[in-house]
């Protein structure tokens, strides 16, 4: 693959041109590529669902936090899963509509077949992190949390609590902690999520809540600009098809004009040939504001659609509390305002490192274009400047007044249209909250956080710091956590966080943390439903049987369980409520249905296996009844309009404490670099290092197979010319530093990486010796990353890093 990666750039012709010399190179050396792959699974319509004598088929699906969770048809023989199947059919008059899952679905059954799955439940025996542990019965097990959690309430109260992300299982019941801790006594709650912080944080200041419509829209459109979205990564299986995903929809509009800025030349470009504009991470506002410039002095934008339905592009519409004192969006831009510096483009230029003509361009080609589908993903707001970036993208849309028409979007994260199918839950007595990234802080020093500083709801100000911890179906203590080495560091000290649970199918890194590790049955392993993911117009319910026997060793149901700590309350009762964990699911189910009468019942839901709903509109423009008439559909803001100046934001502004001045919010969208932006570059760190998802992996889930390992390495993406200068050659062993860690990977030098970034996929597992060196071998990207909370949302910063890269001799 060298071959194809040279003076920055690769086309799509050379690169296929280099992966078919790859594969004539392996075939010639006698590999045989099935064989990597154990049997090998048939991908298309040769498929067949049919039983032999000593095997049976089960319908049930991949559960794991992504944007398709497909369909799967298992094949059984002596309680074993032998291989993964696609559905066979499509579900409508659709030649596409056939859910493909992608090489993970596939891979489920070794997941359930990994050797190294835990069997027994265990407690730790060496210090925390280790991984040291001996073999418990199931009654020491629930007899020392039920204690635990009965001394910290008793000692703590509730707030001392705390139930950590964990998205590895999707499923009605596949999350039961929040059940049983409200019923004993309530916990900590949590709000955002590691994905999506920020853009939840700041959407309904400006549209009352997150708006967006979905690929289906390009089929409208004549011109397509992405900011930040590989749907080729992120969005595998079913939704590039049958669900009308971006794959889809690129393919059958072939007129338009598609754009992706990114600072990757993604696999998304590689499959389509689109423009790549390669961005320096973090600079995407700086870009919109440039744009934004060129639309204004050029009057291009739509006045009247921004007096119609905005507040704060100008002063004619400002609220009366920021009347003349040039605080609109456009005093911004045009350097009247805030900062008092002109938006051009050539002052975009060595921020972004986009040339300012192609600037230009770009902001004529939306001009021009008669619906410009402009949309960004999430990665642009995973920054530690994300709540301002995010906005900032949006306000292209409003600029040339296409929010509500044909073949537009508004900006926001692509939208979806599926099925709402709540979890089992219960009332938490506790209303308390914190950021779901702020538990390492609540660790620390829970009871100094307050509402001002910390963004805490619920109170002004905690009253302890989290006590006991639950960690079920994720790796986020400290794989998918920022500063992995800080949280070790931290856990150590049993005096702050008392008593750590882990529930889990594998050991994990997190797992290694654990001071009760629980073995936990996979969700093919149960009977339980699912809706699908997040994108498309088909919404999708898979209804799933167990495909193996499951409690194999002594592995036991996260529901059973929770069930038997209940007991020791001696709320068992209470806590199932007549119900087993199916009547739990028909239940939930039903209810859902009462309320959605596209699904089927439950026993015709069942019969079906899946059942698929498309949008019989094909699509629906985001906000288009309130473009229709805005005073009978009025947004969920306090003016009831778009509001490009937020008061509700400068009201934060006005009263929230930052203590760092790179922690900056203003109440119209603005370009402020962030805390550990490429202004934070030293000749020690001279590279911003951004994360990115990967075909690979889930999230960390999926990280443990070997032959996905093998085909898609954890590498660090550097620029050809970065590389030559450190002489550093592709394929070889880098190492990867900054002030929170050091990580030894393997380099891919390549022209798909924007120079002077470097880029490591987010998820791989971390592999660190803590009583060592603590130089992490796993390729774990948060080894490197900021904990420094992002200012809105008090969100992931992930993305936003300086480091340094050295040949390792």
């Amino acid at each position: 693959m060298d071959t194809i990666e040279h003076e920055g750039s690769v086309t799509r012709r050379s690169f296929v041109k280099g992966a078919s010399v790859a594969t004539a190179a392996l075939a010639a050396s006698g590999v045989v590529l099935d064989g990597m792959f154990e049997k090998t699974e048939p991908a298309y319509a040769d498929e067949q669902n049919q039983e032999t004598s000593d095997e049976k088929i089960v319908q049930s699906h991949c559960s794991c936090n992504c944007a398709s969770r497909c369909p799967l048809w298992f094949h059984v023989k002596d309680d074993e899963i032998q291989w993964a199947q696609s559905e066979q059919e499509a579900f409508d008059d659709d030649p596409n509509g056939k859910f493909r899952a992608c090489l993970r679905g596939r891979s489920v059954r070794r997941w359930i077949n990994d050797p190294d799955r835990l069997k027994y439940p265990m407690k730790r025996v060496g210090k925390r992190g280790e991984g040291k542990f001996e073999r418990i019965s199931w009654e020491e097990a629930i007899d020392t949390i039920a204690t635990k959690l009965k001394e910290t309430y008793n000692n703590y109260g509730p707030e001392a609590v705390f139930i950590n992300l964990g998205s590895g299982v999707y499923s009605l019941t596949g999350r039961p902690f929040p059940r049983l801790l409200a019923l004993t006594g309530g916990y900590l709650g949590a709000y955002g999520t590691y994905s999506a912080a920020q853009s939840t944080a700041a959407a309904p200041y400006m549209w009352g809540a997150n708006s967006a419509s979905t690929y289906a829209a390009i089929q409208d459109s004549d011109l397509v600009v992405m900011f930040g979205d590989a749907a080729s990564d992120m969005e595998m299986g079913c939704t590039g098809e049958s669900k009308h995903g971006f794959s889809y929809q690129h393919r059958t509009n072939t007129k338009a004009k598609y754009i992706h800025i990114d600072p990757r030349y993604s696999d998304t470009n590689c499959n389509s040939n689109d423009e790549w504009l390669p961005i320096r991470p973090g600079t995407d506002a700086a870009l919109a504001a440039a744009i934004a410039h060129v639309l204004i002095s050029e009057n291009l934008v739509d006045k009247t659609f921004l007096d119609t339905y905005c507040i704060g592009y100008d002063e004619d519409t400002m609220p009366e509390s920021a009347k003349g004192q040039n605080k609109s969006y456009k005093d911004y831009i045009m350097g009247t305002g805030y900062d008092k510096v002109e938006k051009t483009p050539e002052w975009a230029a060595p921020i972004t490192l986009i040339p300012a003509e192609r600037i230009k361009k770009l902001a004529h080609e939306m001009a021009e274009a008669k619906a410009p589908f402009i949309t960004q993903y999430l990665g642009v707001q995973r920054h530690s400047n994300g709540e301002m970036a995010y906005l900032s993208i949006c306000m292209l849309n409003l600029l040339l007044g296409v929010v509500g028409k044909k073949g537009c979007t508004t900006g926001c994260t692509t939208g979806a249209y599926s099925f709402s199918i709540p979890w089992i839950t219960a009332t938490n007595p506790c209303k308390s909250q914190i950021s779901v990234f702020s538990w390492t802080d609540a660790i620390d020093h829970g009871e100094k956080m307050t509402a001002k500083h910390d963004g805490v709801k619920g109170t002004d100000q905690l009253s302890t710091g989290i006590k006991f911890f639950v960690e079920y179906a994720g790796n986020c203590i400290t794989n998918q956590h920022s500063d992995s080495n800080r949280t070790h560091d931290l856990l150590q000290d049993e005096s702050k966080c008392e008593f750590i649970l882990v529930y889990e199918t594998l050991m994990t890194d997190s797992a290694k943390y654990a001071d009760i590790l629980l073995p936990d049955i996979m969700r093919a392993e149960q009977k339980g439903i699912i809706n699908d993911g997040y994108s498309g117009d088909v919404a999708t319910c898979i209804y799933a049987n167990p495909a193996t026997t499951g409690e194999k060793f002594e592995r036991r149901s996260s529901f059973d369980v929770c069930a038997d700590i209940a007991d020791k309350f001696g709320i068992k009762d209470k806590f199932l409520d007549g119900k087993d964990q199916e009547g739990w699911t028909k239940q939930i189910y039903e209810g859902a249905r009462a309320k959605d009468p596209r699904l089927p019942s439950y026993e015709e839901g069942y019969e079906k296996g899946v059942f698929h709903y498309r949008n019989p509109k094909g699509y629906t423009p985001a906000l288009e009844s309130f473009i229709k008439d805005p005073e009978a559909n009025k947004l969920k803001t306090p003016s009831g309009k778009i509001e490009i100046y937020s008061e509700a934001l400068q009201k934060v502004i006005d009263t929230w404490e930052f203590d760092d001045e790179r922690d900056v919010l203003t109440p119209v969208p603005t370009y402020v670099p962030g805390a550990d932006s490429y202004l934070d570059c030293t000749d020690e760190y001279p590279f911003t290092l951004c994360g990115f998802h990967y075909k690979a992996r889930t999230h960390s889930s999926f990280g443990n197979i070997e032959v996905i390992k093998q085909a898609t390495p954890q590498e660090v993406w550097i620029n050809t010319m970065d590389a030559e200068k450190l002489n550093i050659e592709n394929g070889e062993t880098v190492s990867v530093f900054n002030d929170h860690g050091e990580v030894h990977i393997q380099a891919k030098v390549t022209g798909r990486v924007i120079p002077g970034t470097i880029m490591i996929s987010q998820g791989g597992w971390r592999n660190a010796d803590m009583n060592g060196d603590r130089i992490d071998k796993g390729g774990c990207i948060n080894t490197l990353c900021s904990w420094h909370p992002s200012p809105l949302a008090k969100g992931n910063p992930q993305h936003s890093n300086v480091a340094g890269v050295r040949k390792i001799s």
